[in-house]
């Protein structure tokens, strides 16, 4: 049988990692396959730094060319693979790939995040696959596990570490008692994080995933723009070291939950209890735990990020294609998991209507009455308390920690009891406030 012709646009980290996975495992991924899949053409900037990319083995018989239109209006191209990243002429190779009637695998989840829904539709009305598991979470299989291995199921809600270059800087912070930018500047000599690490600390990279898997999870539109964001980057070692204390470690998860009202969309730093699996995947490691209805909690977990992690995703996609490449358009896998006609119009809650608990840390002067005040104004709020910790004060001070964790609220709520409470004259300065998830049902 005929092989199956890819084209690559780009070969940076992961695309070389592509080419030398089908060259090394040619032989296993045509019997899985059916038929062989072959790299014919890469499409690059520079192809002097290209060909330096991988080994000689690998490069052989390829042709590179720096005209990437060339490779998704070749005529032989059977597959198109966008591993180039960025939105603009991405998203404008994809659309005319899919318009030349060319499957699509991509690994880039800013894009489908920001565009997804366009593109999409494209590749429906024009039926072929746009195949994208390498997307979120490298090579963990959490896109296939959401659309097919758990089809049965009302997923209710998601939880994930899904940024390695975070995860990394809070195990550190919590190993090592360093501070965020000494834990930084590490991370950064390391390769883990970049010259600009906006991008991963503030939560935008771990977000486009989570945009991604909240579709798939309920069957609604991409709406990255409504997802609530909150980085690591104000956050200090002494929250770490006190939420160690209460039983719980901090990490940067990704949330998406669904209520009778809408879905919760969140990234921000949050408390998980230590003894859940999750709260101990350390570095630059991912996981992602679901809850569904029948199956109860699924926990998933692996390398998220480099070249041959994301590969493996982006070369499984590939087999998927080639095995649906005889199937008629309507009866493969739906992109969004869910047939398009039957999307879901809930609505994407406010990070004001969220309900979890909280961990609040407080500067306070060492008085009487101090936690009468404090205490009255959350009960009249309708915040109940579940563990306090007061620190003593050091030496010549009269200002001490005192750290609340509260159970479930409404953050409107919550953020109006910490507004009176910053205005009573025996507190000192802004009330830290970390969300608190036990994950447990």
């Amino acid at each position: 049988m005929k092989p199956i012709q890819v084209g690559l646009l780009g070969f940076g980290t992961v695309g070389s990692g592509v080419a030398k996975v089908l060259a090394r495992n040619a032989e296993e991924i045509g019997r899985r396959a059916g038929r062989a899949i072959q790299v014919s053409r890469v499409a690059v900037r520079n192809i002097d730094k290209a060909r330096a990319a991988a080994p000689a083995a690998v490069t052989e018989g390829l042709a590179f060319t720096n005209d990437f239109h060339a490779i998704v209006d070749d005529p032989n191209i059977d597959v198109v693979c966008e591993l180039m990243g960025g939105a603009t002429l991405a998203r404008e190779l994809m659309l005319r790939a899919i318009a030349n009637g060319k499957h699509v695998v991509t690994a880039n989840k800013a894009l489908l995040a920001l565009h997804g829904n366009e593109i999409f539709a494209a590749a429906h009305a024009k039926g072929v696959t746009v195949a994208f598991e390498a997307a979120v979470a490298g090579g963990i299989p959490i896109i296939k596990a959401l659309r097919e291995g758990l089809a049965a199921n009302r997923i209710e809600w998601i939880a994930g570490i899904i940024n390695g270059t975070s995860n990394f800087i809070l195990t550190e912070m919590r190993d090592k008692g360093a501070a965020f930018a000494d834990v930084l500047a590490e991370a950064q000599k390391l390769g883990y994080a970049e010259a600009d690490p906006t991008f991963d600390i503030e939560g935008h990279d771990a977000a486009h995933k989570l945009t991604i898997l909240a579709a798939l999870a309920f069957g609604i539109p991409m709406q990255f723009e409504k997802a609530y964001l909150e980085g690591i980057s104000k956050l200090t070692r002494e929250d770490i070291a006190y939420a160690e204390q209460l039983g719980y470690r901090i990490k940067l998860l990704g949330i998406a939950r669904r209520r009778a009202e809408g879905i919760e969309l969140r990234v921000h730093p949050t408390l998980i209890p230590y003894k859940r699996i999750i709260a101990n995947v350390d570095g630059v490691m991912n996981a992602v735990v679901v809850q569904g209805d029948a199956v109860g909690q699924t926990l998933y977990s692996g390398r998220g990020a480099g070249s041959e992690p994301t590969a493996s995703a982006v070369v499984a996609d590939l087999v998927d294609v080639t095995r649906t490449l005889t199937a008629d358009p309507g009866h493969r896998v739906p992109h969004f998991a869910f047939q398009p006609d039957q999307l879901s119009d809930l609505p994407i809650l406010p990070i004001s209507e969220v309900e979890t608990s909280y961990y609040l840390r407080l500067r306070a002067h060492d008085r009487p009455g101090v936690m009468a005040d404090i205490t009255r104004i959350l009960a009249s709020g309708g915040i109940s308390i579940d563990a306090m910790l007061q620190k003593e004060p050091a030496e010549g001070e009269q200002i001490v920690d005192i750290i609340i964790l509260t159970h479930v609220a409404k953050e409107a709520r919550v953020n109006d009891a910490l507004a009176q409470i910053e205005q009573l004259p025996t507190i000192s300065g802004k009330v830290t406030k970390l969300r608190l998830e036990n994950l447990d049902k």
